[in-house]
């Protein structure tokens, strides 16, 4: 995303903090191409959640999030 362009989380509406163009906070960032078994059909879907939302979100999840460690950052 473009550093002028404001970065704002889908659900609460907040501005994801930015300094001088670089990410000061990290959020979570979903795109989804609909398909031919869907009343979407052909339509893609992009959102970005705070980390509070998407904390949020997944609270309410019957099945938990399947959470991984990295080993190392590239």
């Amino acid at each position: 995303m473009e550093s002028n362009v404001p970065l704002l989380c889908n659900c609460c509406g907040r501005s994801i903090k930015r300094e001088n163009g670089i990410l000061k906070e990290d959020a979570f960032e979903a795109t989804k191409e609909w398909g031919y078994f869907s009343g979407k059909d052909m339509e893609v879907h992009h959102f970005n959640l705070c980390e509070e939302c998407y904390e949020r979100l997944i609270s309410e999840f019957k099945i938990p999030v399947e959470v991984r460690k990295k080993l190392e950052v590239l």
